[in-house]
């Protein structure tokens, strides 16, 4: 009887603690979405209308294309605090609740609907990386057309604590208990393909694109070659694979990540979240602000040539013109 109590005590002690490390989770799969459903927990899908409409996670609210919809268009970084309440809350989702975010399988879109609630004060987030197409291809059920929120009132105040600014990232140069990485191309890294004033990448930054962590990160370029038919290679490496591309970083110290206008950089904070590094902040306004800024010291620092720039448009320009008056002469002639 003794044994049996012992036993049936340790079971429970560890029942609850893989549903505390689940609730604490960053990533989650599908089993952890169906359980997660049944208990009424908040999903937020955060692609497109045209996408939403087609077929989503029942119960799932929206607010469109959400990197769009609570960004300026320009800089790329939040709306005012009041604004991200209007939005969010016209489309009933709450930061207070316990949500799961998800999209298209792999895309950094989710990660961002993460970054962004948490940003606004919400404790308990989560990422289904995989998707519609894994819920799809589980056969369990979608629903189509579009949403009927229960819109409600938020008044939302701003977490500074995850991301760092322009200064802040300036003020952590050099120092040894801060790491950077960047999750931009190699080309953007290496400031070849230049997406501010200038290019180049942040001192002491490392260059680990956020497509490595998918199993096959070439998967967006094959598919768009027509190589791959499908996303798949868009999962997430495996653990020890994931380990194994971070292994030069320390998971103790705090560690800044950046892309060109945040988005990207979300994905790979989230990742190293999941592995257990301990202060992860998102450089909200990256290279885009970072490359804008002149007197910011850089590697690899390029000129962005406006005039080579103008003359390309040009030129593209005449040849659509061009085009165009062949297209119609085309049409007279038949």
């Amino acid at each position: 009887m003794y044994n049996y109590s012992l036993r049936k005590l340790v079971m429970t002690i560890g029942l609850l603690g893989l549903a505390g490390m689940a609730s604490a989770q960053v990533i989650v799969d599908t089993a952890y979405v169906q359980e997660a459903l049944k208990r009424n927990v908040q999903v937020w899908d955060v692609r497109a209308d045209k996408d939403y409409v087609k077929a989503h996670l029942p119960g799932a609210l929206t607010v469109g294309d959400a990197a769009t919809v609570l960004r300026e268009a320009n800089a790329e970084d939040f709306l005012k605090t009041d604004e991200v309440a209007k939005v969010l809350g016209a489309g009933g989702i709450d930061p207070n609740k316990e949500t799961i975010v998800y999209g298209t399988r792999g895309t950094w879109n989710p990660y961002f609907g993460r970054y962004a609630l948490r940003y606004f004060g919400a404790s308990k987030v989560s990422v289904y990386h995989d998707g519609l197409e894994a819920w799809q291809a589980a056969g369990l059920p979608t629903a189509q057309g579009e949403a009927k929120p229960s819109p409600i009132k938020l008044a939302l105040k701003a977490n500074p604590s995850y991301a760092v600014s322009t200064q802040e990232v300036i003020d952590r140069l050099n120092r040894s208990d801060v790491q950077i990485v960047d999750a931009r191309t190699p080309k953007e890294f290496a400031g070849t393909d230049i997406r501010a004033l200038r290019g180049g990448n942040i001192p002491g930054s490392v260059n680990i694109p956020y497509e490595m962590n998918w199993s096959d990160p070439e998967t967006m370029s094959k598919m768009a070659r027509k190589v791959v038919t499908d996303n798949r290679g868009m999962v997430l490496k495996t653990n020890d694979d994931l380990k194994a591309l971070y292994a030069k970083l320390d998971p103790n110290k705090e560690t800044v990540v950046y892309c060109q206008s945040g988005a990207r950089a979300t994905e790979t904070a989230g990742v190293l979240e999941q592995l257990g590094f301990k202060n992860v902040k998102v450089y909200d306004s990256s290279w885009l602000a970072y490359g804008n800024k002149l007197d910011a010291p850089a590697n690899n620092a390029t000129v962005f040539n406006v005039g080579a720039l103008n003359g390309r448009i040009a030129g593209m320009q005449a040849r659509i013109e061009t085009l165009e008056k062949e297209l119609a002469s085309a049409k007279k002639t038949n």
